[in-house]
């Protein structure tokens, strides 16, 4: 079960409100550098922000969307029990042996 929409929603809501000065900075975006991209204020605003996101799991060595079950999960044994949910399902989408799939992501089994 691969992380929802609503659930990244949240966890992008959370991650903001964990970082008052990114706020301020995606809250002050000069509007010319969205015009020059073609797109608005909200759609430039919105990139900065998964931009920002993807480089704090980045960061953190996690995918976006482990970082986004993170920050929604109940606890720390649910977000594992998540996490390894949606590995076991890559893995078995790509095919792979889930040992060898754990290996390669370095995953406890």
């Amino acid at each position: 079960m691969a992380a929802s929409e609503q659930q990244h929603e949240q966890a992008l809501k959370r991650f903001l409100d964990e970082r008052p000065q990114l706020r301020h900075d995606l809250d002050n975006l000069n509007p010319l550098l969205a015009q020059a991209k073609g797109e608005t204020q909200a759609q430039y605003r919105d990139e900065r922000l998964h931009e920002a996101f993807e480089a704090e799991a980045e960061r953190l060595g996690l995918f976006a969307w482990e970082l986004t079950l993170q920050l929604t999960a109940a606890t720390a044994e649910d977000y594992e029990a998540q996490r390894l949910e949606v590995h076991r399902e890559v893995a078995e989408m790509a095919g792979m042996d889930w040992l060898e799939y754990c290996e390669l992501y370095g995953i406890k089994p």
